[in-house]
């Protein structure tokens, strides 16, 4: 088995068929990995084995089961469906013979787009953050933040959101690569991104009191460019129990939606890290 000190600012390092995660990757929940760098490793897996010429994927639904320890992980994928329209495809994660998460994502086949017009609620995100300069090597990964005005921001904005009333937005750019040596997909981008989708939606005027236990994602198209944005659209929340909705961007516009349900968990396990 390999070490994770071949880890630079990776989230991971391949050996063979196991991932071996470093440091970088740990989430805000405690010492364990990040939801969004387990969703973009079975993104990756799934993209791997489901990907292919005209197809598209169109939604990834991500099940964070158990804590997930940084230690070695693998991947085992399944194809459910592989139609001349549909593919589908399972994954699940496995540290220590124990599936720690699961996922499935469905990939379609472009086609002839048909004409006229249909009706969209409207969402806007605020304008694409400043250019930051040079930022900490310690950094997880870049987001900058709006408030409720959807006019004030800034990076990794999070405090602002305890005053706003309104709705949430955060822009997000991935300044480390997934694994060691190899280029983040489009599709990998935005799935990591997407598990952003519970603090987005979940954060209010007493912090994000909610950890999230899955997320779905559905996308029209890939992303372009760095930058994936996120825009608060919905929260209901009942007896510790939420569920939210976030509408999803590129540079470009809005390319899809992510929904996500979480628990509520206490005030003082959450540590944000820049």
């Amino acid at each position: 088995m390999g070490s994770t000190e071949s880890v630079s600012r990776a989230y991971t390092v391949a050996d063979g068929n196991v991932l071996l995660p470093g440091p970088a990757g740990q989430g805000p929940w405690g010492p364990t990995i990040s939801g969004h760098v387990v969703g973009g490793i079975l993104a990756r897996s799934l993209e791997q084995v489901g990907g292919g010429p005209d197809l598209v994927p169109a939604r990834l639904t991500v099940d964070l089961l158990r804590p997930t320890a940084i230690a070695p992980l693998e991947v085992r994928t399944t194809v459910r469906r592989d139609g001349r329209r549909i593919r589908l495809i399972d994954a699940e994660l496995i540290q220590n013979d124990v599936v720690v998460s699961r996922a499935s994502a469905m990939f379609l086949r472009r086609g002839e787009h048909p004409p006229g017009d249909i009706w969209s609620s409207p969402v806007a995100m605020p304008p694409l953050p400043p250019d930051p300069g040079p930022l900490p090597e310690d950094l997880m990964m870049f987001v900058w933040g709006y408030g409720g005005d959807g006019q004030s921001g800034g990076a990794m904005a999070f405090t602002e959101w305890h005053d706003a009333t309104g709705p949430k937005y955060a822009w997000i750019r991935q300044v480390r690569p997934l694994v060691e040596g190899e280029v983040t997909t489009p599709f990998v981008t935005v799935a990591m991104a997407a598990d952003a989708a519970s603090a987005t939606s979940h954060w209010g005027t007493g912090g994000l009191r909610y950890i999230n236990a899955d997320y779905t994602l559905t996308l029209a198209r890939e992303p372009i460019g760095d930058y994936i944005g996120l825009a608060a659209t919905s929260h209901n929340s009942y007896d510790g129990i939420a569920c939210g909705a976030v509408a999803v961007f590129d540079a470009e516009g809005q390319i899809g939606n992510a929904i996500t349900v979480g628990l509520v968990n206490p005030a003082e396990s959450f540590h944000p890290r820049a």
